[in-house]
């Protein structure tokens, strides 16, 4: 006669011994793949399961895929550390968790005062089927129209309030970010008048400081 399977049951927590690390449903993790040159895979754990025969425990986690690991690949606006929540689920071994990590919104990411190896960002979803992302679209950017890179320097116009890759305005990085003000170009005329009228509410006579730039892309 055939064993009857244990019953599986749900936990609420468990402790991954090689990495002495306590994850519980809801918390993101790194994953061992399958090919060891590969970098760890991203998973959100949905549910953590037993099946009562001790240490066999087994995660069911929804998957995050990495720019390079979608249908469109890597583009030039992805970040390092960007991530797509997919619609892939999997059950896996628990112990081949590596470590825990963070994924954070998008917003979140770039209030960070600095990024750790084991922090990342989301702002899609990913239909893993189609390559279809959800939302399909997402505010761009300077004069080349790209969506925001965080590792990506940018200033702001004063004027329109547009972000601009210095590169894209003839200016290298390091101009960018000795910059105190900065109008585009559309905007330069303007932002010329209402920088001359705050010097002259200050009741200085003295030049406008060389660190304070309105600068036509031309």
């Amino acid at each position: 006669m055939a064993k009857a399977k244990a019953p599986r049951r749900a936990l609420d927590s468990y402790t991954v011994k090689p990495i002495n690390k306590t994850v519980k449903p809801g918390d993101c993790v790194l994953m061992r793949p399958s090919d060891p040159s590969k970098p760890s895979y991203v998973a959100k754990i949905e549910r953590i399961e037993s099946d009562g025969r001790g240490p066999n425990v087994r995660v069911r986690v929804r998957w995050y895929y990495r720019p390079e690991e979608s249908i469109g690949g890597r583009r030039q606006f992805h970040g390092s550390k960007e991530v797509f929540l997919s619609d892939h689920y999997d059950t896996q071994s628990a112990d081949t968790i590596e470590g825990k990590c963070m994924v954070h919104s998008f917003k979140n990411y770039t209030k960070l005062d600095a990024v750790g190896n084991d922090d990342f960002f989301c702002r899609f979803e990913y239909n893993s089927s189609t390559g279809a992302f959800n939302p399909d679209r997402v505010a761009v950017y300077c004069k080349c129209e790209m969506p925001y890179n965080p590792d990506d320097l940018m200033v702001q116009c004063e004027g329109c309030i547009d972000w601009f890759h210095p590169a894209c305005i003839e200016m290298s990085a390091e101009e960018a970010q000795r910059l105190d003000h900065f109008f585009c170009e559309n905007c330069s005329s303007e932002g010329q008048k209402k920088l001359q009228n705050s010097h002259n509410t200050r009741q200085s006579d003295a030049k406008v400081s060389s660190s304070t730039a309105v600068l036509s892309v031309f």
